[in-house]
């Protein structure tokens, strides 16, 4: 069904489905931010080297958004997607089992590729099966599922890493691959990639003709959001841990909270921007978080930062709700499986070094047995958002533009 027609059952399965493998594909990404210091004891390094994994995963996303993007473009997106979610759940399992670090770092850079693919794939999949009128509130369902599977994590952490270890919960980063079953029963292909069988063939280079300098400007968007959020995210929890000193229990309902906030935040603004645009929307978001930052980095005790820290996130992902539809109303249309995922991930990789960035940041502040995470986060977070407001504000919108058209 083309985005002109209306809502049923058809296009409630894609959205499921697309929301469904974004969240668990999160879900097996963050059980590690969760675990650094666990798997940096049983292997007998440091958090620091751990934190490789994160830019290794990062790194390689670009590669699955182009392979996964590639093949969705040629032989439709829901054999893509499928093929996506069973490659991350089976590195996922598979990281179980490294008997070494350098093996749980191929086995995360595998991991990275199979994750890079699912957004983009999955993204085109639903605009495509819905109306235009719809993709803004879709666009914030759908990123939610990014916090989601953060939340997810949270309350797996919390409730069964003292029982199964962190090998047991790679363990459980296998269940995705049920998504399989739902995805082969309940979604059909894309009505608008089976009428345009005349740019199946097109090559990468001929679908960006024309589009080159949109191209380099999503990129650079790309990067900045990437760093937006992972910023914001990915070292927080070790922050929280040992620089704060809070125990396991009161790190997973900060976790909970602030993802709670994510989730609203993705939503609100993705219908948000339906109305006020999707550039005025992502700026809003940006410049909001920096009034929250100072109390987001530098409280002392746990409720406010569970307060700030749901804020935060609440402007994070309200931007980032964003994404998922302004990127595809962007894309040239014989790349759309391919052109927002890349561009994504290309971003990805030049933030991929957040982690370790954040890190060094921290321990030259303060010292490597007592870092100074608070100044690290606020530092780069306050940079980057500075950076998305002027990058959004100055770059292209085709809000609702057709896609059946096209």
């Amino acid at each position: 069904m083309t985005s002109a027609q209306g809502w049923g059952p058809v296009q409630r399965h894609v959205v499921i489905a697309s929301y469904l493998g974004w969240m668990l594909d999160a879900f097996d990404f963050f059980l590690l931010v969760f675990v650094f210091k666990r798997i940096a004891g049983e292997f007998g390094t440091d958090v620091k080297n751990v934190t490789e994994a994160v830019f290794l995963t990062l790194a390689m996303r670009p590669v699955g958004a182009f392979l996964f993007g590639r093949l969705a473009d040629r032989f439709g997106r829901r054999p893509a997607l499928m093929a996506s979610v069973l490659a991350f759940s089976v590195m996922e399992f598979a990281s179980a089992f490294a008997p070494s670090l350098k093996v749980f770092l191929i086995l995360r850079a595998l991991y990275g590729i199979a994750m890079g693919g699912e957004w983009g794939v999955g993204a085109s999949l639903a605009f495509e099966s819905i109306p235009a009128r719809s993709r803004g509130i879709v666009s914030g369902v759908l990123q939610a599922g990014y916090p989601s599977g953060y939340l997810l994590a949270a309350v797996v952490y919390g409730l069964f890493i003292d029982q199964l270890g962190w090998r047991g919960m790679f363990m459980l980063g296998a269940a995705p691959a049920l998504l399989l079953l739902y995805i082969r029963s309940k979604v059909p292909e894309s009505e608008v990639w089976q009428a345009g069988a005349s740019t199946r063939g097109k090559s990468i280079w001929s679908g960006l003709a024309g589009h080159w300098g949109l191209a380099v400007y999503a990129i650079l968007l790309m990067t900045a959001f990437n760093f937006f959020s992972h910023g914001t995210q990915d070292m927080y929890p070790h922050f929280l841990d040992v620089q704060r000193g809070f125990p396991t229990g009161t790190v997973a309902r900060i976790v909970i909270v602030y993802n709670i906030g994510a989730i609203c935040g993705g939503l609100l603004f993705g219908t948000l921007s339906s109305r006020i645009g999707r550039r005025r929307g992502i700026a809003l978001a940006a410049a909001l978080s920096l009034v929250v930052l100072p109390f987001w980095a530098f409280s002392q005790t746990a409720v406010p930062i569970a307060l700030a820290a749901f804020c935060m996130q609440f402007m994070v992902q309200g931007a980032w709700g964003i994404v998922p539809v302004h990127l595809n109303e962007l894309s040239p249309p014989a790349i759309r499986a391919t052109f927002p995922g890349f561009v994504y991930q290309l971003g990805n990789l030049i933030a991929s070094r957040n982690a370790p960035l954040q890190t060094t940041i921290a321990e030259w502040r303060g010292s490597v047995a007592q870092p100074d995470f608070a100044f690290a986060l606020a530092l780069v977070c306050s940079i980057v958002a500075v950076c998305l407001l002027v990058l959004a504000l100055l770059g292209p919108e085709r809000r609702e533009v057709r896609f059946d058209t096209q």
